[in-house]
């Protein structure tokens, strides 16, 4: 751990603070001094300066045993070298200490700031995340936010540190953190340092204990073109060959393919299978192009290279009995794979002419498969574009969660809420590239929505425009405690409703939904249920199929809540001291 804390010396910065024969007869004293709280100690014939509070949780250190040169904080014992402020115990981090002259008996002490508060700062963000210290975390990311550094700067250390030290690959950590530098936007400022704390104690607490994983090299001086590179990577994933193809895919990066090359890539080989591990595997892979895109593609070999785990030994739908029985779904979609060329070259010309979504939804929400397959075709052939076609089915997925019903098992919930992150994913994978191949997981996800149909049984009825009121905003406020309660999951939804049928704002909603999100204790799928419905509504905004997808996310949401929130307390803790707060000094 690096000592940050060097203070400038100029004769001109030090005060007067004390005498020293009453630091010599006390041992410890307690001085206020220009909004500084310090405490004086004596110890072998030498006064120290340093920070009242403790910097672990802000107990109070005058008064602390002192020997040989080391205070000790009576609350949690960690231990502090008195001459430079250092910590021999990394979760307790460094206290603030101050240079300290002795003149004609008097006690002067230089309270000048830090040299260098961002470097202090980001090496305890290190710090934390190889610790696994959440307090570590969350005091470094406040404080970093707090002197204007950029968000993308910590989210970029996390991204580093996650698919460097990682048990299998990109997970549920480095998503819960991408998902949250998307949801920056629609955040209060208040909650955005929380959403990057949540996100970097993900990081964090998947990598505790992982070993080092190192990215392959390219090929020696290959002269291998892009086509050929995408075709091996292709066939080694087939076979389940990490190493070949991690080796492919860096090839690809280092010989300067561009970030659409490489998207078409991942996704083409993940959709190469069917729905592979319930929608995750694809919905990593948009999220790590998508942290790429927050950090400028910075650090891309290391972060591509962490996917190619997952893809090659992710489950297949193919080889599950529910995508085969009773009903061939793989059969189906295989048939309706080999049309799309034909499909999609007839409906070129007439694209920007299809206004039927409507009619498609109830198909795809109803019992018969080959059905879902040739109106989805039938869609294509008619001039509905690749990206229309997959918001029509992300729209339908989350239909799925808004109509829930709450008879069913609880563990089913996950059930509806894996084709719409799947969905979500596929649909901004092709609006960054509409290919052929990532048109198959359109298909996939509609698959996922007929095998779901049971949940829908029966459906939960939609909330109407028709308990309108004066004042939105009220209703607003009402939402925190709504939450506060166990299975007010369709209050929720109606409340949600009510809101937006009202006149309400969207963006004042998302921001509440977001702040009671992270309230709670992280949970991967409500993060990435809130992130992808917020990212969707951005796209269908006033219209009833927007307001149906924030009633569907705040309804998974009010399913899950309320839970412990001891990382809230956490993060408060880090908060109340940043502000310099006197945690234990209250009446």
């Amino acid at each position: 751990m690096t000592q940050i804390f060097v203070a400038a010396t100029k004769r001109d910065d030090y005060i007067r603070v004390a005498q020293l024969v009453e630091v010599q007869a006390a041992g410890s004293l307690l001085v206020h001094k220009e909004k500084h709280t310090i405490a004086l100690f004596y110890s072998n014939n030498t006064v120290y300066a340093i920070d009242n509070r403790c910097p672990h949780m802000g107990f109070p250190l005058q008064g602390s045993t002192c020997k040989d040169g080391i205070v000790t904080c009576p609350w949690h014992y960690a231990r502090f070298d008195l001459a430079s402020g250092g910590t021999f115990d990394s979760w307790a981090d460094d206290v603030p200490c101050f240079p300290v002259e002795i003149r004609d008996g008097e006690v002067w002490v230089n309270l000048a700031p830090p040299v260098n508060p961002h470097a202090h700062h980001r090496q305890r963000l290190q710090d934390g995340l190889e610790q696994n210290i959440s307090l570590i975390i969350a005091k470094s990311t406040i404080a970093l936010l707090d002197i204007g550094v950029n968000p993308a700067e910590p989210f970029l250390t996390g991204l580093e540190f996650g698919t460097r030290y990682h048990k299998a690959g990109w997970s549920t950590g480095l998503t819960i953190h991408t998902c949250m530098v998307n949801l920056l936007p629609y955040l209060d400022a208040e909650d955005k340092p929380r959403a990057l704390f949540h996100g970097l104690s993900a990081v964090a607490n998947d990598s505790a204990d992982a070993p080092p994983q190192f990215v392959v090299h390219p090929l020696p001086n290959s002269k291998v073109d892009f086509v050929t590179l995408k075709s091996w990577f292709r066939q080694f994933i087939q076979v389940r060959d990490t190493e070949a193809a991690q080796r492919c895919l860096v090839s690809a990066i280092r010989s300067g393919a561009n970030s659409q090359q490489i998207a078409d890539m991942l996704f083409c080989a993940a959709t190469d299978h069917r729905y592979l591990d319930f929608g995750h595997t694809l919905d990593f892979i948009n999220k790590a192009l998508e942290a790429l895109d927050a950090v400028d593609w910075q650090a891309s070999e290391s972060i591509l290279a962490s996917l190619v785990s997952g893809l090659a030994n992710a489950v297949r739908m193919e080889e599950s009995n529910s995508w085969r029985y009773p009903v061939d779904l793989v059969a189906i979609l295989e048939s309706a794979f080999e049309q799309l060329f034909t499909v999609l070259s007839v409906g070129k010309s007439r694209q920007g002419t299809w206004s039927k979504p409507d009619e498609l939804v109830p198909i795809l929400l109803g019992e018969d498969p080959q059905a879902i397959a040739d109106s989805l075709l039938n869609a294509l052939l008619a001039g509905c574009t690749e990206e229309q076609l997959a918001s029509v089915v992300t729209y339908t997925t989350a239909l799925r969660v808004a109509r829930f019903h709450t008879n069913n098992d609880f563990g089913d919930w996950n059930s509806a809420h894996h084709p719409f992150t799947f969905a979500n994913a596929v649909h901004r994978g092709l609006r960054r590239v509409p290919t052929v191949e990532l048109l198959r997981g359109v298909f996939d996800a509609a698959m996922s929505v007929y095998l779901n149909r049971f949940l829908n049984v029966p459906p939960t009825r939609l909330p109407e425009p028709k308990d309108t009121v004066e004042n939105p905003e009220e209703l607003l406020q009402q939402l925190p405690d709504l939450l506060n309660r166990q299975q007010q999951v369709n209050q929720t939804g109606q409340l949600v409703a009510n809101y937006l049928y009202s006149g309400g704002r969207a963006e004042k909603l998302m921001a509440m939904l977001g702040k009671l999100m992270l309230r709670e204790n992280r949970d991967f799928h409500v993060i990435q249920e809130i992130e992808a419905a917020f990212g969707q509504y951005s796209l269908f905004r006033e219209t009833p199929a927007g307001i149906h997808i924030l009633v569907a996310a705040s309804r998974y949401l009010a399913a899950h809540s309320p839970t412990m929130r001891s990382q809230g307390q956490t993060y408060q803790i880090a908060e109340r001291l940043h502000k310099g707060d006197r945690l234990f000094e209250e009446s």
